[in-house]
């Protein structure tokens, strides 16, 4: 029987991706990691630039023209997306690398695991920092049941709704809700939880985790409005509610 390739989930760095620092891949990233990335040759990213930038904080060694990358974002047609696959077929591993965090994750890599899966290839998660996990760790929320709920209404009125509809399942299920939104939405979001939430309700921000300027706090709605909310500027968040 032919062998055939793995593909690989390599996670990346938390924030900021413009500028990859290689110190950031050596904290949030283990070595088995790097010896497995300079053997694969195909991989398919969000972003080609930042990928390359990625690759190349990794292990300066990288001939990145001698790679290939499949672009798979929200422009990127589906019917196409099963062709990356192609070179599992020969023999040779491709590589998923997302934007932050882990693939999969909240991202478009999801696509390209399930028809992986469907067509029987080997799928090999690699470890690597996930804000939602870290987040839901630093929070002293509920883990053993949580829902990640991804971005919320933009529309006032429909995200009063929702933040509602997810206080509720916080007390009627017991279960932490997590979600996220455009970094420079962040502080109307933060003032709609509180002003939406019940006093007593817990209200966890977490925001550059990993990062230089890690902020991880939790706090009732009521205290926040005494005290006062963070200025988290355009940086990327996490945020969870929970009783």
């Amino acid at each position: 029987m032919k062998e055939t390739g793995k593909l690989y989930l390599f996670p990346v760095t938390l924030g900021d991706t413009s500028s990859t620092d290689p110190e950031d891949v050596k904290k949030v990233l283990p070595d088995y990691n790097r010896e497995i990335l300079i053997t694969v040759k195909h991989f398919i990213v969000e972003n080609i630039r930042s990928a390359r930038r990625f690759l190349k904080a990794c292990d300066k060694s990288i001939d990145i023209d001698t790679l290939t990358f499949y672009e798979l974002n929200r422009h990127t047609d589906l019917k196409i997306v099963g062709d990356y696959l192609k070179p599992l077929e020969k023999g040779e591993s491709v590589g998923i690398i997302s934007e932050a965090g882990c693939p999969a994750i909240a991202d478009p890599g999801a696509d390209v695991v399930a028809i992986a899966q469907k067509r029987g290839f080997d799928v090999v998660p690699l470890v690597g920092p996930s804000s939602i996990i870290m987040s839901l760790m630093a929070s002293g929320f509920n883990g053993q049941s949580f829902a990640f709920n991804g971005y919320l209404p933009v529309e006032g009125p429909e995200r009063t709704k929702k933040i509602r509809q997810l206080e509720n399942k916080v007390y009627n299920e017991d279960q932490t809700q997590i979600f996220i939104e455009t970094p420079y939405r962040n502080g109307k979001l933060i003032e709609a939880i509180i002003n939406t939430c019940r006093p007593q309700t817990k209200f966890c921000i977490a925001c550059d985790i990993t990062g230089k300027t890690e902020y991880i706090k939790t706090k009732t709605c009521e205290q926040w409005k005494k005290q006062g909310t963070p200025d988290l500027g355009k940086t990327p968040a996490i945020f969870l509610i929970y009783k």
